[in-house]
């Protein structure tokens, strides 16, 4: 079977995060007799131009995936791709993109056409740019474009978005993410009244990094803070600034910029406790990375990696300071055995929630003829 995918960007582009991360994922977890082909840009979210790779043909990028990096996007030159490959499936990643969403959507395509909404119909991302958007979803509904395909869902929460948004009778598939599994053999020393901290994410208001500064302003413990990230939203990187600057004296922030996905292991163990109480996450890739490296968690309930505080591997916080602050000073306070047994609950929690057979069954069922 060969699955043709259509993404805006791909590795070893990596600054726009999660669809990048889950469809590498993808093509070296679930490999039973698929061939993959990956239709994308050149260049990474912010224009940089790839290195080590050839433009405008197809690359080799492991033993059953090949990419096809674009320098100037051309509909005709993808589909006559698409034509002259002929594939048994045709896997959309994302929605809003002109060139690799909206024109593979519209081509005429007899076999079996999906889309992979990726998050971005969960009310939180949705009102972000709301009338843009907005304009664009009804423009899809008019033409009954979504009518002519299925989509993929990463959980029951974005199944409901997506019917929410076009309907009950959309045709919605269920199938989770594969993850990347960080092996941390034990977790670092904890003293009570001192908290080491990290986010990994892209730089925007749907990360509520103002939120967690906010926070930390409140907060009487000594707290080192490590941002890791590129920034997507200038403007709010210069808010969040403004409030780094302005910190008290227990307070450390540092800004490392953005990461290749080989440094964010070695940033996830010198930290205690990860978060990030996003707007909404459809997966939520560097939560689980955190988890499977033995970090428990401070996330939003606007997540699947909810029920923390119950399976003691984190806190699920109200998007809020004050909620944010409290679960800051519930971990900063932490001796070293009771952060131990968190930590260690973090990493079951993680097991219990990563069934690599289910998620194989599910894209069986996802690219079934």
């Amino acid at each position: 079977m060969i699955v043709f995918i259509t993404i805006p960007w791909f590795a070893p582009a990596y600054k726009a995060g999660g669809p990048i991360q889950s469809i590498t994922n993808l093509v070296s977890s679930y490999t039973n007799d698929i061939t993959y082909k990956i239709f994308c840009s050149n260049k990474d979210l912010d224009g940089t131009v790839l290195d080590n790779i050839e433009k405008n043909t197809w690359n080799n990028y492991n033993s059953n995936t090949q990419v096809f990096y674009a320098s100037n996007f051309s509909k005709k030159i993808l589909y006559a791709e698409i034509e002259k490959i002929k594939p048994d499936v045709l896997f959309i990643i994302g929605i809003f993109s002109w060139q690799y969403n909206i024109l593979p959507m519209l081509m005429p395509f007899k076999n079996k056409k999906i889309l992979s909404v990726r998050g971005m119909l969960h009310p939180g991302a949705l009102s972000q740019k709301s009338v843009k958007k907005t304009i664009f979803i009804n423009a899809l509904k008019v033409l009954q474009i979504t009518k002519k395909l299925s989509f993929h869902a990463t959980d029951k929460e974005e199944e409901r978005h997506i019917k929410n948004v076009f309907g009950s009778n959309a045709n919605i598939y269920i199938a989770s993410n594969f993850g990347k599994i960080i092996n941390r053999t034990i977790a670092i020393v904890k003293e009570a009244g001192s908290l080491k901290l990290i986010t990994v994410a892209i730089i925007s208001p749907m990360k509520n990094y103002l939120l967690v500064l906010q926070a930390l302003k409140k907060c009487t413990s000594n707290i080192e803070y490590t941002i890791c990230g590129s920034v997507k939203d200038e403007a709010y990187w210069q808010i969040c600034l403004s409030e780094i600057n302005t910190m008290p004296s227990n307070i450390v922030v540092n800004y490392v910029g953005e990461l290749l996905p080989t440094a964010i292991e070695t940033e996830l163990q010198k930290n205690h406790v990860f978060i990030m109480p996003s707007k909404s996450e459809n997966f939520g890739h560097a939560i689980f990375e955190a988890l499977s490296a033995k970090l428990p968690v401070i996330t939003s309930k606007f997540t699947p990696w909810n029920n923390l505080q119950e399976n003691l591997a984190g806190v699920n916080v109200n998007t809020d300071v004050d909620d944010i602050k409290i679960a800051l000073n519930f971990f900063a306070t932490m001796n070293n055995e009771m952060y131990h047994n968190y930590a260690k609950h973090a990493y079951h929690y993680f097991l219990a929630k990563n069934d690599t057979e289910i998620k194989l069954q599910a894209y069986s069922k996802l690219f079934s003829l």
